[in-house]
């Protein structure tokens, strides 16, 4: 993920077919059939060079110039719309755009191009180009925006359509409309014969349809309704806009149903929402990306690059907003099957009929406003498609994210699992105790359906014995361990996992929240004690100033760490007696500490010493075998901290309204 697109790796793995056959119509669809797996990925310091390695270049400028004035997760996105690249784009957020039915414009299509056209227009005409020159110029623009954007099949059919109408307009022969459609198609196809089976083609394709069919009667009833309530020159582009989008929404759901089993509710208004925003969107990501092409235009401390950012960034933030109001409500996506193309056939003749009788009467005016008669056949054409079927409740919208960093010590038993939730992206799990399902099922009862990583200190039953259990049945990114842990990896490598090793020096960002292995050194990989957890990860969490140290079971009279200030310490090894603890305590001077333990265990554990000394210097403990999963949280106020059973009961020491 971290190195740029053109460079040159060396590797070696094993080339595997997959066992799993939804991953080999993965691979069929790129022309592929086998997978490297490997360990490592070598750069070789070259690139690739001619026409790719130019459009490499032209890409990462492009980057660059896209993440001047905003910070991480507006450049993250802005790259989405703009370049179609949603790699770096916060997992949650992805989501929200997929439940809100807005996914499509993280994907480079159609759109991308006819606003890239004008904008190239526009600008060429400033720069005072004739109208062929400027044809010319804006074939040229396409011609190396379809390569940058990643030559997906929808950027591919949208750059052969907009080439075919120049070219027509060049030769002085418009052409039909059905023309550049049937030319996309047959070209996209010979570029590459999988396309037809790829949803991505379908969808806009059918997009393309439904506008060529629907948008120009949606927008002449439209216009006329907004035209009574604004000013001329806003009703008719927001017409424009709410007719493509009303248009290729209604005419993709029937197909989205059958490729994806499920169908965005708040599809419709979500897009009618951010219809008015999107060409700024794109007109500013272009033009952020054509000026980055060009040697630096800063002047002293004013950078035009930066400024077109920082707007840039604030339109993209009103998207993302949006995308999360939509996405949150149960009923935002629903699960609606379509298995054969008989009955997704059936379901367009249908939804076909419906459009064309209610849009008939409304032109033949027959007592019914256009309003009013535009919203009875938009739902005479929803409900044919939704009677056939048996509409069931679609994935309850999943927990909304806490505002800040949420730490959980979940109650595993006599093991150790601690759960991170950022405000936004998926959750980062930390071991998951012992065998039996124990952490799956709190995962579960938290609602929480993925993770973005997951980190094995070390492989002992107690820590690592639940993980296969919650890799199995919790979608995961990453596994990332020290010492190998072969059980974990081996189920962790079946669901596609990214397997990760590392040791101290590590460092892992998760957006605002960042881990640090502090522990252990490498040469304790290579040559690792009796003990295992002697060797286990130490990881350090940091959050806006926020800082909390999880130890696994490597104590401090071991690793001798010095973390800086901290406010939560996850104690060592279950609270069993650690010599170096009161020193680190003197050191870090944490508010919360955390003890994962069984009740009445057979080790004694937390140690009467351990507790006394964190009463001593006036930490407040909260331990799974008396307050069951305990949870801490930056909150407006401070630190707050609460366990399943309520507040931390106010005569244990240290536990303070300050951390409660």
């Amino acid at each position: 993920a971290d190195l740029p697109v053109g460079a040159e790796v060396r590797a070696a793995g094993r080339l595997e077919e997959p066992a799993d056959p939804f991953r080999r119509g993965e691979l069929e669809r790129l022309g592929a059939r086998l997978e490297l797996h490997t360990d490592a990925i070598e750069p070789t310091g070259g690139a690739r060079g001619g026409v790719a390695g130019a459009m490499d270049w032209i890409r990462s400028r492009a980057e660059t110039a896209l993440g001047e004035g905003v910070n991480e997760e507006q450049a993250a996105l802005a790259r989405g719309f703009v370049l179609g690249q949603d790699d770096l784009i916060d997992p949650a957020t992805r989501d929200a755009f997929k439940r809100s039915g807005l996914s499509h414009l993280l994907a480079v299509s159609g759109q991308n191009v006819m606003l890239l056209a004008i904008l190239g227009g526009v600008v060429f005409a400033v720069c005072g180009a004739g109208l062929r020159m400027r044809l010319g110029l804006t074939l040229l623009l396409i011609a190396v925006y379809v390569p940058v954007a990643g030559a997906g099949a929808s950027i591919e059919r949208a750059g052969v359509m907009g080439a075919a109408a120049i070219i027509a307009t060049l030769a002085g022969r418009p052409s039909d409309r059905a023309y550049p459609v049937l030319l996309a198609a047959t070209v996209t196809l010979l570029i590459n014969p999988r396309y037809g089976a790829d949803a991505g083609w379908q969808l806009s394709f059918v997009a393309l349809l439904g506008i060529m069919l629907w948008a120009r009667p949606i927008r002449n009833l439209l216009a006329p309704v907004l035209a009574a309530r604004m000013p001329e020159r806003i009703a008719a582009p927001l017409a424009e806009g709410a007719a493509l989008t009303i248009a290729a929404t209604v005419a993709t759901a029937p197909l989205i149903a059958h490729d994806f089993e499920q169908v965005s509710i708040a599809a419709l208004p979500a897009n009618l929402a951010v219809v008015a925003v999107i060409a700024p969107v794109m007109w500013l990501g272009m033009a952020i990306g054509l000026l980055g092409q060009l040697p630096s235009l800063r002047i002293g401390p004013f950078d035009p690059i930066a400024v077109l950012g920082s707007i840039e960034g604030h339109l993209v933030d009103y998207v993302a907003r949006v995308a999360g109001v939509f996405a949150a409500p149960a009923w935002a996506q629903v699960e609606l099957p379509l298995p054969s193309a008989s009955l997704v056939i059936a379901v367009y003749a249908a939804l076909a009929v419906a459009l064309t009788v209610a849009l008939g009467a409304l032109r033949r005016r027959r007592g019914l406003g256009p309003a009013r008669l535009l919203s009875l056949g938009l739902a005479a054409g929803l409900l044919l498609v939704l009677l056939p079927l048996v509409l069931t409740p679609g994935p309850e919208a999943r927990p909304l994210p806490p505002a800040t960093l949420r730490i959980t010590e979940l109650d595993v038993g006599q093991g150790d699992s601690i759960l991170l939730q950022p405000p936004r992206g998926d959750p980062i799990l930390v071991d998951g105790g012992p065998p039996g399902g124990a952490a799956e099922a709190a995962l579960r009862d938290l609602g929480v359906d993925r993770l973005r990583a997951v980190f094995v200190t070390h492989d002992e039953l107690d820590h690592s014995g639940g993980l296969p259990d919650v890799l199995s049945g919790t979608p995961t990114a990453e596994l990332v361990h020290g010492l190998p842990a072969p059980e974990a990896e081996a189920v962790a490598r079946g669901t596609g996992a990214r397997i990760i090793g590392t040791a101290e020096g590590g460092s892992f960002d998760f957006g605002r929240l960042e881990l640090d292995v502090l522990w252990p050194p490498s040469e304790r990989l290579t040559s690792p004690s009796e003990n295992a957890n002697f060797d286990g990860l130490v990881l350090l969490a940091h959050f806006d100033g926020f800082n909390a140290l999880l130890t696994a079971d490597a104590e401090s009279e071991v690793t001798h760490l010095d973390p800086g200030p901290l406010d939560v310490l996850k104690v060592a090894h279950h609270g069993s007696d650690d010599a170096g603890l009161e020193g680190l305590l003197e050191r870090s001077v944490p508010q919360v500490a955390l003890i994962s333990v069984g009740g009445r265990n057979s080790y004694g554990h937390p140690t009467a010493a351990t507790i006394g000394t964190l009463a001593e210097h006036g930490v407040c403990t909260l331990r799974t075998d008396l307050d069951g999963a305990a949870t801490v949280e930056l909150g407006p106020a401070g630190l707050e901290a609460w366990t399943e059973a309520g507040p931390p009961p106010p005569d244990r020491p240290g536990c303070t309204n300050d951390s409660s």
